[in-house]
């Protein structure tokens, strides 16, 4: 994340971002698959592509491509097999949803997973962590679903919507949005229009 000052002296946090080229790999229309759909394809694979995906992108006359992704769209007609998609199809106050992995962090108790309390930290206390009662007696004579409990925490997918782009760089395929996205540095990120 960088900091961004405005003619007035404001302070905009943004996420750098850089998005794209993306080559369009395949079109998927309403006529043949079902729906309508674009395919696309970010950073060049030089190696250990296996036999199947070579095959696909041959047929499309396209380098092999790390991430493959869909994209819904309304009428694909208007676009070709091997075009390049970039950042300028997002212009500055665009609003955008921006979809990634968070974090991973292991497993994590109850107080650092849910924000639990935790008991007194004074000497002979012995309740400073845990979790405390987690449910009845004889009936239901179980943990009820979804109890707030220590597991595993992060890791899974997440969408942070309405995000502001602050900045675009055409010639450098980077875009500045405003406030954090989800993932660690160096994640993969899928950016649409809000």
């Amino acid at each position: 994340m960088v900091q961004i000052f405005t003619e007035n002296g404001d302070v905009i946090p943004t996420t750098v971002i850089e998005a794209g080229p993306c080559q369009i790999v395949q079109r998927k229309s309403r006529d043949k698959e079902g729906y309508d759909a674009l395919q696309l394809g970010f950073l060049h694979k030089r190696k250990n592509v296996s036999r199947p995906l070579k095959g696909h992108f041959d047929k499309a006359g396209v380098e092999p491509k790390v991430y493959l992704r869909e994209f819904r769209v309304d009428g694909v007609d208007e676009y070709q097999v091997g075009q390049e998609i970039k950042v300028d199809i997002f212009s500055e106050k665009d609003k955008v949803d921006i979809t990634g992995i968070s974090k991973g962090r292991g497993f994590a108790g109850g107080v650092k997973r849910w924000g639990f309390k935790g008991g007194k930290a004074s000497h002979g206390s012995m309740f400073h962590r845990a979790p405390g009662s987690i449910g009845a007696s004889a009936w239901p004579s179980r943990v009820l679903k979804g109890k707030k409990l220590p597991g595993r925490m992060g890791g899974v997918r997440m969408t942070v919507r309405n995000l502001e782009v602050v900045k675009i760089d055409a010639e450098r395929n980077i875009m500045l949005v405003k406030g954090a996205v989800p993932g660690a540095r160096g994640g993969f990120l899928f950016i649409k229009r809000s």
